[in-house]
């Protein structure tokens, strides 16, 4: 476990492993409007339900080519014998339950989509101003695992019947967005 706030001037929950290195710097934290990345995010945090997060980083390309290059759309088509063929694949996470749950969610986003125009414009819904959120945390132990925001928005997903994405789960998806931008206040990538 890191206890560091900060290794090599970055948020220290980084550490020295080059994936997450990499990921930190030029995802993490950044806002997201494309709606296929939104859709990616949200497969991946839904797949890192009760993992670590680089267990699913690592797991990323077999998750690209498992899901259809993360189109919501083709995803949301498949069926029965795609979760067999799914539960067989290497490439990501075996969990029968949280593979159905990725299609389930997929149609859930395609709603989403049609209901307010875009993922983009649902995730803002929830926000004061309808605005992303910086906050300028000085330490790891200051970052919350949850907010008002993450907790108003996993509810009204899971009354959509979104499976995988609890509030802490949410929150976590929100910051790999950048709807909440927690680099710390000295961090190389924090950005105004």
């Amino acid at each position: 476990m890191i206890t560091q706030d900060f290794v090599n001037g970055r948020c220290g929950w980084c550490g020295s492993d080059g994936l997450y290195v990499k990921y930190h710097d030029t995802e993490w934290g950044k806002l997201v409007t494309d709606e296929r990345k939104l859709f990616e995010f949200l497969v991946l945090e839904s797949a890192q339900a009760g993992l670590s997060w680089i267990t699913i980083l690592r797991k990323r390309e077999g998750y690209r080519k498992a899901f259809c290059d993360f189109d919501a759309a083709l995803v949301a088509q498949m069926n029965d014998e795609d979760v067999e063929r799914l539960v067989q694949f290497d490439g990501i996470v075996k969990n029968r339950l949280k593979i159905k749950a990725t299609i389930t969610n997929a149609q859930l986003f395609l709603e989403i989509q049609r209901e307010f125009g875009s993922f983009y414009d649902y995730t803002l819904s929830f926000f004061p101003g309808r605005r992303p959120i910086v906050n300028s945390f000085r330490s790891l132990s200051e970052i919350p695992a949850s907010s008002a925001v993450s907790d108003a928005m996993s509810m009204d997903m899971k009354k959509r019947g979104f499976k995988f994405f609890g509030s802490t789960i949410c929150y976590a998806h929100l910051q790999a967005s950048g709807f909440v931008n927690d680099h710390l206040v000295g961090c190389c990538c924090r950005g105004e």
